[in-house]
């Protein structure tokens, strides 16, 4: 332990699919070699933590501590680290740990690494006063502002970057589902002088208020045809009915980009609408090169996440404000 550490600390724990998150007191994880121990300042709340909840992801650790949009300050250094500093502040995205060598990993696609191991879903993630991570997968954060309003940027921020890099040079740009992500990545949109267009679920007047906030050209539901052909679609809702949706929306040449880790069952449609060289793609997890990049535009748009904290022990109500569409923004707990 370092000096000042306390010996136990407070988590959130899943033991299984379909239970509430218990709030248990754990030993202080130690950091083993190539890792460095944080003290978490916050950790946000993902979509894919419902995922994780509810069953609907492969080959999960259990029991386990979830959350992957991790803001903390290195407690203690593994042995073989070299670029970080006790008390340096950090992030910890999704991505976990790679193999390093196959040739997904070695071609600068690691992201697709068969042997890849998640945070918060096989590493124990930051719904917990400490956790260790990969040193290799934290990176830098500024010292100064609010932890709280950094942690969306580790997912949210990075998939809605990621999703857009796919998108290429497409000028107008479609967004289902009006959440985390999308009002990150709108703000993106804004700062390239791209328009956007919000696609929310019928009805939902606050995140049609909040995308026109955001500058959006056109706000309406997924059923409704926008004001104009989309060059690309980036779906952040988990329903394939978006799928075909999106691809009636977009223009001949242009893209639907899912970006979620888990979506519904895609039903048919008409080849005609994909017809015209429209394509289909799915982003799946980042890359450190997303992180750096990302991390690196955040504050020259700026971009600021709308956040509503939770503390810790108020995880399963975070959690069940986001299952039911009840947030603008982002959810984020916090330590104090």
């Amino acid at each position: 332990m370092s000096p000042g550490s306390p010996a136990t600390m407070r988590a959130m724990v899943l033991h299984q699919p379909r239970t509430p998150l218990q709030l248990e007191r754990l030993p202080v994880p130690a950091p083993p070699p190539g890792t460095v121990r944080l003290k978490v300042e916050a950790c946000g709340v993902c979509r894919t933590d419902l995922h994780l909840m509810e069953g609907e992801l492969p080959d999960p650790v259990w029991p386990m501590i979830p959350g992957h949009e991790i803001v903390g300050r290195v407690d203690v250094v593994g042995a073989g680290v070299s670029g970080f500093a006790p008390g340096q502040r950090v992030g910890v995205p999704w991505l976990g740990w790679t193999c390093g060598t196959c040739g997904f990993c070695r071609s600068g696609r690691e992201n697709l690494c068969a042997q890849a191991r998640f945070t918060g879903y096989q590493i124990p993630g930051g719904y917990a006063e400490y956790t260790v991570a990969d040193a290799r997968y934290c990176f830098p954060l500024p010292d100064g502002g609010e932890a709280a309003a950094l942690a969306p940027l580790l997912c949210a921020g990075l998939i809605g970057y990621r999703a857009l890099r796919m998108a290429d040079d497409a000028q107008k740009v479609g967004l289902y589902g009006f959440g985390a992500a999308a009002h990150l990545v709108a703000q993106v949109l804004r700062h390239q002088q791209r328009p956007f267009y919000a696609f929310t679920r019928p009805g939902d007047i606050e995140s049609q208020a909040f995308a026109r906030q955001l500058g959006a050209t056109w706000v309406g539901d997924a059923a409704t045809p926008p004001s104009e052909r989309l060059d690309a679609a980036l779906l952040f809702a988990p329903a394939g009915a978006l799928v075909p949706a999106a691809l009636r929306h977009v223009d001949k040449g242009g893209c639907v980009i899912c970006a979620g880790i888990h979506m519904s069952d895609i039903p048919s449609f008409p080849y005609a609408d994909l017809w015209g060289e429209r394509t289909i793609r799915s982003v799946a997890n980042l890359t450190r090169r997303d992180g750096l990049e990302f991390l690196a535009l955040a504050p020259q748009v700026p971009v600021r996440a709308e956040i509503t904290p939770f503390p810790l022990a108020r995880a399963n109500e975070a959690l069940d404000a986001l299952r039911r569409g009840a947030l603008q923004g982002a959810a984020v707990l916090t330590m104090d």
